[in-house]
């Protein structure tokens, strides 16, 4: 049976889908093929990574990467995490399925560290809860 491809989109695929690409291979491991990219690529970032080791998740051999065209064609889904990606995501077939799920970028937070830390983490859940029921509803389709 064929396995979904899920592209998780972002402005610098820094933090937000890395963490949706993080959720989504925990759940559901080697069921659906997940893939994560930018409109640009800042570098993986290292808040990012330690939010997501706080729940058990490893991100830290992710790498942060640009839009693949090729990839982003051949998907089942590709979902943005903010609305510059939203706005400057390249146009794809009609068969991808397009969704929008816009959280904050925690990279902005401003304040004291543990502040700055708990927007990753509040973000980071977010992320979470839209992913597993993402996961759970389409892994369903692809048994």
């Amino acid at each position: 049976m064929k396995k979904a491809i899920v592209y998780f989109i972002c402005t610098g695929n820094s933090c937000r889908s890395q963490m949706a690409e993080g959720w989504a291979r925990h759940f559901v491991g080697d069921k659906i093929t997940v893939f994560s990219g930018g409109i640009e690529a800042h570098g993986l970032n290292p808040k990012a990574v330690q939010v997501m080791k706080e729940v058990g998740v490893d991100i830290s051999s992710q790498t942060s990467d640009w839009i693949d065209n090729e990839i982003l064609n051949q998907s089942d889904y590709a979902i943005t995490l903010c609305c510059d990606a939203y706005d400057k995501c390249p146009v794809t077939p009609p068969h991808v399925k397009r969704m929008h799920w816009g959280f904050e970028e925690p990279v902005r937070a401003t304040g004291t560290e543990e502040q700055v830390m708990n927007k990753f983490r509040e973000v980071r859940d977010a992320i979470r809860e839209s992913v597993e029921f993402f996961v759970e509803d389409i892994t369903s389709e692809y048994r």
